[in-house]
């Protein structure tokens, strides 16, 4: 499976959850209003999320955030600098969803080309 289609699954299910827990969606209002540009940019935002969902070791926040930040603009540059910054905070495990980062932004970006 794509992570294209990973990340609209995740979403779908998302979706389903939160319509049949509504208190869910306060949550998913707070997610939006601290993820939206104030002080910092959407794209620092975004390579901040990233970079700790590498470190905390989350997948699904991975697929998630890295399809945000190359929407916002991000490079590849610009990932592989949050991919090494997390490794140095989440050590070897890190690492290993530093991968899985990777291959998922190389995905994205191709869509861009």
């Amino acid at each position: 499976m794509s992570y294209k289609a990973e990340l609209e699954k995740i979403v779908s299910i998302l979706n389903e959850l939160s319509s049949k827990a509504p208190e869910l969606q306060e949550f998913l209002k707070y997610v939006h209003e601290a993820e939206s540009a104030k002080t910092l940019d959407t794209k620092t935002k975004e390579l901040i999320s990233l970079g700790i969902a590498i470190a905390v070791r989350c997948e699904p926040c991975i697929i998630w955030h890295t399809n945000a930040v190359v929407n916002a603009g991000a490079t590849m540059d610009e990932i592989l600098d949050v991919i090494k910054v997390a490794v140095c905070m989440g050590g070897g495990p890190a690492l290993m969803y530093a991968l899985k980062a990777y291959n998922v932004a190389k995905e994205f970006l191709a869509g861009k080309k």
